[in-house]
């Protein structure tokens, strides 16, 4: 195997989740179809710290609040087999993407961008309510 095959086979490892370790790919409506309506609780893979926590208002509509910065929402789409979310504080049409997958019975995310690869286990879905203003109308 060449050098150039070789870098080429480490990238698509890196970028395709299913390749790094065993892993199930949940496709994005069937994740989002167990979450709507639900908080769910992300947690750093390797710390355990929890990262946020999003409330699923819809399959289209969540708010996400993250530990000392409070609530922001987001407009869901799916792209390409991602979950993808643009949220109302970072602008430009700029979309934070994820593939859900499960590993050890185990529900997780892990971000689609090749320079953050962050993966997040999902902890805990309850229907509880994040105490955050009214969605916005439009």
């Amino acid at each position: 195997m060449t050098i150039g095959k070789t870098i080429v086979l480490g990238l698509v490892s890196a970028l395709e989740p299913t390749v790094a370790f065993a892993q199930t790919r949940i496709s994005p409506e069937d994740f989002l179809s167990a979450v709507e309506g639900k908080t769910a609780d992300f947690h750093e893979i390797h710390t355990g710290a929890l990262v946020g926590i999003e409330q699923f208002l819809s399959s289209k509509l969540s708010v996400w609040w993250q530990p000392g910065l409070g609530c922001v929402y987001g407009q869901i789409s799916v792209s390409k087999g991602q979950i993808c979310f643009q949220y109302d504080d970072i602008g430009g049409g700029v979309y934070v993407c994820w593939w859900p997958f499960e590993h050890e019975g185990r529900l997780m995310v892990r971000e689609s961008s090749f320079a953050f690869a962050e993966i997040q286990e999902i902890r805990r879905i309850s229907n509880d309510n994040l105490d955050c203003p009214n969605a916005p109308i439009s």
